[in-house]
């Protein structure tokens, strides 16, 4: 099983771009999902999820039955690494409808490259499986640190989901990695935008702002090709989400890999006319 989709779906500069003028709230998400059949989602990064709202999201999925969420872990957990449960709870509380309507397919645990392997940092990773075991969880690292044989084992004893990614490799990034250490692949492309990697200026999203090459994409294809001989489930996410180039790319993908062709929405086309082709 691939599933291939954007990360986040509610960024302003979508707007006339991915999604026709007029179309707001759950709308853009039922439309998403009519090419996609899963999304990332990013504001659980900042704030757990009011339940009502995930039942809305829910009821906006009526017509998509085989479409699964992710989401990554709020920032507290990952930034800070702050594991308490007044924090815990309601973060958990949030996703538990997605979760228990088999909607829920990963929550991804983004940490910075400033957390590097080390012994606390591995045991912080350890107390987080058990604060979330009731979770199918994924963990991306980005320091090369990690990028060590006995790294891949850690992850597997403690049951934790490896997230591969693709990122400029400015400094001492993690390298390409093809990991599965669970059921669960996970490939996160975030563009190659080097010279704005570790520019955190006034656009902090300038960082993410890239498009793939069509020779870029055979190449994360290919490593999506051997995940998914490693992992019963594979996800495939695009978080170049600037203009809207992640669904453009997710997009190119579903038709190379899954052999679907969704039509694009004409705004989209006419933004990126490759997409005609």
């Amino acid at each position: 099983m691939l599933r291939i989709g954007p990360a986040g779906w509610d960024y302003k500069d979508w707007e006339g771009v991915v999604y026709p003028p007029g179309l707001k709230g759950t709308d853009r998400l039922t439309f998403l999902a009519a090419l996609f059949d899963t999304i990332e989602i990013n504001v659980t990064f900042y704030r757990p999820l009011a339940p009502n709202l995930t039942h809305r999201w829910l009821a906006a999925l009526s017509d998509a039955p085989d479409f699964r969420f992710t989401a990554k872990l709020l920032n507290v957990f990952t930034h800070e690494r702050r594991l308490v449960d007044s924090e815990v709870r309601p973060f958990k509380d949030g996703l538990r409808p997605l979760l228990e309507g088999d909607r829920l397919g990963v929550v991804l645990a983004q940490f910075p490259y400033s957390f590097h392997n080390t012994e606390e940092n591995r045991a912080y990773l350890t107390a987080l499986r058990e604060a979330f075991e009731e979770f199918p969880l994924a963990v991306e690292v980005r320091h090369r640190s990690w990028q060590r044989r006995e790294v891949r084992e850690f992850f597997t004893e403690a049951g934790l989901n490896f997230a591969n990614i693709d990122q400029p490799q400015v400094s001492y990034s993690l390298g390409k990695t093809v990991w599965a250490t669970g059921p669960l692949g996970y490939l996160r492309c975030h563009g190659r935008r080097q010279e704005k990697w570790f520019d955190f200026g006034d656009d902090r999203q300038a960082r993410y702002d890239y498009l793939y090459s069509y020779a870029e994409l055979q190449e994360l294809a290919s490593r999506c090709r051997e995940l998914m001989a490693k992992a019963s489930e594979v996800y495939l996410i695009f978080n170049n989400h600037p203009h809207g180039q992640a669904v453009v790319n997710a997009l190119e993908m579903t038709r190379w890999l899954l052999e679907r062709h969704p039509t694009p929405p004409v705004c989209l086309v006419n933004a990126f006319p490759r997409l005609a082709g």
